[in-house]
């Protein structure tokens, strides 16, 4: 019987693979139909990680330590930020 493997000891590392399932959910919900839904769960996923990643100990970091911490707090701020815009702005499509 195989064995899960463990979780990442960072919390830089997590923040990363939870965020990586989220969007994967928003995709999902993208190709289902609902893409509203998915646009915004992933754009909420960017948020999210921009605010944890704002607060993640630089001891922690992980793999989020080959950049720079202002780069991805803005980066996946401003993203998300997009992503959900873009999601409750744009219309609906007839038909």
């Amino acid at each position: 019987m195989s064995r899960l493997p463990p979780l990442p000891r960072s919390r830089g590392s997590q923040i990363y693979l939870g965020q990586l399932v989220v969007v994967t959910i928003g995709l999902l919900l993208t190709v289902v139909g609902f893409w509203r839904a998915g646009v915004a769960t992933i754009g909420a996923s960017f948020l999210v990680a921009s605010l944890l990643r704002a607060v993640v100990p630089q001891s922690h970091d992980g793999m989020l330590r080959v950049r720079g911490r202002v780069f991805d707090v803005t980066w996946t701020a401003l993203l998300g930020a997009a992503l959900v815009v873009l999601a409750f702005n744009v219309p609906g499509q007839p038909g």
